[in-house]
């Protein structure tokens, strides 16, 4: 990008200092003003663009801003301060309200809310208890926390969020492999064109210098300095400075304003695969639901309170290991019921559900089969049963004393946000697949709540099958983006067009995909993709500029001996304008940081 510029104020300097020696080569008129002018020029053209780079790449530098400097260590019993580098894996440290979490850990005892939102873009504070995973940098609000190191350095979100935004910062798109190469064709060509404004207007002075009245028209009496002008307005003017700023600005305002939002967008390469995606498949469980059985229903069908059969049902399932057990125990506390009595008795009956006393009440929590084996009639229930299990959600039935008590219904839940994510990718005109492993008939519940075409729904599909599922959309012409956040998902990842890691997920699934959505939450997909077209848009719009910009003022260069403000001063010209192009490309790529505003 230099040379152009070297060689037009040299060539500007070279002829002045001729001019000064030996005026009766090329006469007396100098050019040290436009030298210096042109190299002046240049200089602040750069110090403006380095400025505005630097606004690009204010991501990183708050990224980096977050960490924790120190943390409070618990090392023999007793508390140290250490800088956060000495932390190890497995040391116990103490947050206390209104510090910051140093590195990623879990936590051992205490409660308190921490603000993850510098992290997952997420602004409601996320209460944590034991036992549950803590990001470095995020911050304690109040309460004070005691938790484990489990990553320390390199190895946390944090560190992996910088590394994977510089990854990105650093990368070309294949459009940017397109600019450059016609810079590097681009240069040449500039050359041989300057080369032949020289000899043309050198000709076409000679020429006049013999006609006195075309040489009038001229307005100079030296052929040598107008064709020397001109041809070094045109070697500043083309300078190719704007061309290749037009894709690197707009990646870096872009990846970093995603990584704002908790997207990290891999790099350029990713951003142009996703702008052009046009069918989203998302794998169900721990994608559009949380991925964890809740309690959604307690039916009340006898003489029994339905806190008092739940309370019942929940002190029985505490003998269980089962993840349906979790859920009846978690879903009871959540209700406010106190489960103080263990089962005096307990047997689990595989497949069918478990028998147990408690509280001198023999219960069963079951199916209609355990029913059915202790010759209890489930006929009166079955109408309550096919109606929560046509929503897809597992039945349990409660027996107390041989009496049938209730039922309490048990399913994966729809994440907060999904229904309001898929109707946005609807409205991008976006076809919107779900895929999972589940029955249909759970699957189309799923579907119905979240507003997916029963059409579009894929049940009953083995992990190893989900690839050739994404293959077999892509053979139908679409662009796909598949978003996952199972080990089992990282094949479909690799095969779709765009893959999007649940940043909830595992982090071989977040490795095999294009984005990772650091909060987890689906309504990232559409701002990731909403973020992809406009950064998309404004490379774009950059280059279009880059290119008018030469069409127009390149001919203006070489037609500049017959524009009369033009004539001598067309260099000077030449390098303020060379300079507002390339500011101009990195301030349109500036806007991109009012996206979502």
């Amino acid at each position: 990008m230099d040379t152009l510029i070297s060689l037009g104020s040299t060539a500007a300097y070279v002829m002045s200092v001729v001019a000064t020696f030996l005026p009766s080569v090329i006469g007396a008129v100098t050019f040290y003003d436009t030298a210096a002018l042109i190299v002046t020029l240049i200089f602040l053209g750069k110090y403006l663009e380095a400025r505005a780079k630097g606004q690009t790449n204010e991501a990183i530098k708050k990224l980096i801003g977050l960490q924790a400097r120190t943390a409070h260590v618990l090392r023999a019993g007793q508390e140290v301060e250490l800088p956060i580098e000495q932390v190890q894996v497995g040391d116990e440290l103490l947050v206390r309200p209104g510090e910051k979490i140093p590195v990623d850990g879990v936590v051992l005892s205490g409660s308190s809310a921490v603000d993850e939102s510098m992290i997952t873009g997420e602004s409601i504070p996320v209460e944590k208890v034991e036992g549950e995973l803590l990001i470095g940098a995020t911050m304690n609000q109040h309460g004070l926390l005691h938790m484990r190191a489990t990553k320390v350095g390199a190895d946390t979100v944090l560190a992996s969020i910088i590394r994977m935004v510089e990854q990105a910062q650093g990368s070309k798109a294949p459009i940017q492999r397109m600019a450059d190469t016609i810079s590097s064709i681009f240069v040449p060509i500039v050359l041989v064109i300057a080369a032949l404004t020289f000899i043309g207007w050198t000709i076409v002075g000679q020429v006049s210098a013999a006609a006195t009245n075309t040489a009038g028209m001229m307005g100079a009496s030296n052929p040598w300095i107008i064709a020397i002008v001109a041809a070094v307005a045109v070697l500043v003017v083309a300078c190719p400075c704007a061309l290749g700023l037009a894709t690197p600005t707009a990646i870096m305002v872009g990846t970093g304003k995603g990584a704002e939002q908790g997207i990290l967008i891999k790099g350029g390469e990713s951003l142009e695969r996703i702008h052009a995606v046009r069918a989203v498949l998302l794998d169900k469980t721990g994608t559009i639901t949380r991925g964890k059985p809740e309690l959604t229903d307690v039916v009340e069908l006898s003489s029994t309170p339905a806190d008092d059969m739940l309370r019942l049902a929940a002190e029985a399932e505490q003998g269980s290991e089962h993840p349906l057990a979790a859920a009846i125990v978690e879903g009871a506390k959540a209700r406010g019921l106190t489960l103080d009595r263990a089962p005096e008795h307990f047997t689990s009956l595989a497949g069918r559900g478990l028998e147990a006393t408690v509280e001198g009440h023999a219960i069963l929590v079951g199916t209609r089969r355990l029913l059915s084996e202790h010759s209890i009639a489930s006929s009166a229930v079955e109408e309550h049963m096919a109606g929560l299990e046509q929503q897809g959600k597992t039945v349990m039935i409660v027996v107390i004393d041989g009496e049938v008590a209730g039922l309490v219904a048990v399913a994966d839940t729809v994440k907060v946000g999904s229904v309001e994510a898929i109707k946005q990718l609807r409205e991008q005109g976006l076809e919107v697949w779900m895929i999972t492993g589940d029955n249909q008939r759970a699957a189309q519940a799923i579907a119905q709540q979240v507003g997916i075409a029963p059409e579009h729904v894929l049940a009953e599909v083995l992990p190893e099958d989900k690839a050739n599922h994404v293959k077999h959309l892509q053979e139908r012409g679409l662009v796909v983006a598949f978003a996952g956040d199972g080990i089992n998902d990282a094949p479909a990842l690799v095969q779709a067009d765009a893959g999007i890691a649940m940043g909830t997920g595992t982090d071989i699934a977040m490795e095999a995909s294009d984005i990772t959505l650091v909060k987890g939450n689906l309504k990232s997909v559409a701002t990731a993709l909403a973020l992809s077209r406009a950064t998309l848009a404004t490379i774009k719009q950059n280059l279009f500029w880059a290119f008018a910009y030469n069409v127009i003022l390149i001919p203006t260069a070489i037609l500049s001996p017959l524009i009369p403000f033009l004539r001598e001063n067309a260099p000077i010209f030449a390098a303020v304008a060379m300079a507002l192009s390339s500011v101009t490309v990195v301030s349109n790529s500036l806007r991109l940081r009012r996206f979502g505003r």
